[in-house]
Formats: structure tokens, C-alpha cells, sequence
């Protein structure tokens, strides 16, 4: 029996008691590493979730638990990151049911018996704009964006301060919390409500040891991009290398490249950061060639014409 948390079968974590016992300070300063610890990512089956995943694997991950809702992709992500000292599993969930939270963080209690990190990278990604956005358009968006991913944190915060655990949750923003292109207000406005979540969870968990933080990504390389532009935006093949072409890096942000700032902030090596909300982007807030609209944003659709 686990002397500290009274469990016969299912304490995953025996090495962290003396762990817990320190102050976080000491726990700061080697490489980061997120040994023997339990992750439960949304989103984790591709794009930035899965490199979130494959890369707190590697950094000594002894338990992962995917949510989505592609059960063949999910399966397919889980298989390929288990071994090695860790297990992964997948759960389908579609995290827009108002039960969908709970059951993901239960799966991963039920599994695991423990959490250390929770990672959002779920989020919807359709375009609208104050001419077309739709009463069906804001509660899709809403539901998913912004009550899916507190009520993820909520029920993951409340496993974290059960098992007595140094926890870390990390909300997936955008940089178009700060207003966003015409045609995504209701993705904007869902992100920038993420801030102001953020701030209060973190506020209130402070106390038992749990930070939680967002990360605002820019224009970003994922599947999911890729079926955005085409979709939305009349994109064609090569949309991806010419953007890439005139942008300040020379690229999109790779999911690899941000993952290392998210396991960062998964772990005890970011100590106690919490609050925050941090853009990830190859541009400067408020400075900018064009700081008006340009013309064609000021065209109105063709029912409004006079």
C-alpha cells in the first residue's frame, strides 16, 4: 500500500512523494523532463496535440490519455506512442457534449489513478464574421472552444489537488484573442474568453499547487489548417508554400516547435508560472504596415447594398 495516498492498486507515481514534499523552487534549474508523470491531452490524435504527446513521451511520460473523436486516428496515435516505459490510450469522447469533460478526466482517473498535465489543444475552427455568423455558429463554438475546454480543466484540477500532485494546465489559445482576422469572430471572441478563464482558474488553484496557463499560437501547420483554407478560404495545392513564402521566418509554426513550449509548461522546470497567457507568433502586437482595414473590408455583402 502507497504510505501517502492509501491505494493498493493503482498509485502510478511512488518516486514523487519526496517530490511533492519540496518546494518548487528546487525543482527548477535541470533539463526539463516529465518522468513517471500522467498527461491527458484533448486534440491528441494530430497535429499540435499529438506532437504535445509524442514529445512528453520523450521527455519520460509513463502515461498519456488522448481524447478526440476519430476512434480509428486516435487508436492509431495511441499505438504508435506506446512503449518504451509509457502507455497511451485513446479515448473517443466529443468533448461538445455537456458530459464529454467528465468522462474524458474520468478515463483518465480509471487508467492512470493520477494527472499531472491536461493540455486543450481541442477547438473548433469555422469562419464567420459579423455579416454571416450564425446563433448555431456561436454555441458550436462556444460549447467546444470555451465550455469543453473549463470544464476539462475543471475536472482535471479537482483529480490533481485529490492525488495531492504539483498539476499544470495549459489552454490552447490563438493570437486572434486580440480581435482576429473579419471572418473569425466567433473563434476570436471564444479565445479571448479563455484569458479571462485562465486568469480565475489559475487564481483559485494557486493555493493547491495547480498553475494553469494559454498559449496563443499564430498561423500554424496542422492537418486541420490545411482543411480550413481549403474549406473556408478556396485554398488550392501549394497554398501551404506560398504563404510560407512571404512570411517573416519563412515558414508556419511547426506543432513540434510550440510542443516544447507546452511540455515547458507542463513541467516543474517552468516553476511556478501560472496566469499567463503567452502569444507564440512570428509577429509584434500593434505594429504593423497596415494598422486600418483595407478597403475590401469595408464592403458590404450584397443584401446590404444599397
Amino acid at each position: 500500500m502507497c504510505p501517502r495516498c492509501r491505494r493498493t492498486n493503482r498509485c502510478v507515481r511512488p518516486e514523487l512523494s519526496s517530490t511533492r514534499a519540496r518546494p518548487i523552487s528546487e525543482q527548477v534549474g535541470s533539463a526539463v523532463s516529465f518522468d513517471g508523470r500522467v498527461a491527458l491531452i484533448t486534440g491528441g490524435s494530430q497535429g499540435l496535440g499529438y506532437a504535445t504527446a509524442a514529445l512528453l513521451k520523450e521527455k519520460g511520460a509513463s502515461g498519456l490519455l488522448l481524447v478526440g473523436r476519430d476512434q480509428a486516428k486516435g487508436e492509431a496515435a495511441a499505438a504508435s506512442l506506446t512503449g518504451d516505459g509509457c502507455r497511451a490510450v485513446f479515448v473517443p469522447v466529443d468533448l461538445a457534449d455537456p458530459d464529454g469533460p467528465e468522462r474524458c478526466v474520468a478515463a483518465a482517473d480509471e487508467t492512470f489513478g493520477t494527472l499531472h498535465a491536461t493540455v486543450n489543444c481541442a477547438a473548433a475552427t469555422f469562419r464567420g464574421s459579423v455579416w454571416n455568423s450564425t446563433a448555431a455558429m456561436w454555441d458550436e463554438m462556444m460549447a467546444l472552444s470555451v465550455r469543453a475546454a473549463c470544464l476539462v480543466a475543471q475536472e482535471s484540477a479537482k483529480l490533481m489537488v485529490r492525488e495531492t500532485v504539483d498539476g499544470s494546465i495549459v489552454l490552447i489559445g490563438s493570437v486572434a484573442r486580440h480581435g482576429g482576422a473579419p471572418n473569425l469572430l466567433p473563434y476570436s471572441a471564444s479565445k479571448m474568453a479563455l484569458v479571462a478563464a485562465t486568469r480565475n482558474m489559475a487564481f483559485t488553484l494557486m493555493r493547491h499547487r495547480v498553475r494553469v496557463n494559454m498559449l496563443n499560437p499564430g498561423w500554424m501547420d496542422t492537418p486541420a489548417e490545411d482543411i480550413t483554407q481549403r474549406r473556408y478560404e478556396g485554398a488550392t495545392d501549394g497554398w501551404l508554400e506560398r504563404a510560407e513564402a512571404v512570411q517573416p521566418m519563412g515558414k508556419l509554426i511547426k506543432p513540434d516547435e510550440i510542443a516544447h513550449t507546452i511540455v515547458h509548461l507542463c513541467s516543474p522546470e517552468s516553476g511556478f508560472l501560472t496566469g499567463q497567457d503567452i502569444d507564440w507568433d512570428q509577429t509584434i502586437l500593434g505594429v504593423a504596415a497596415e494598422p486600418r482595414p483595407g478597403p475590401e473590408l469595408g464592403e458590404l455583402p450584397p443584401e446590404l447594398r444599397a
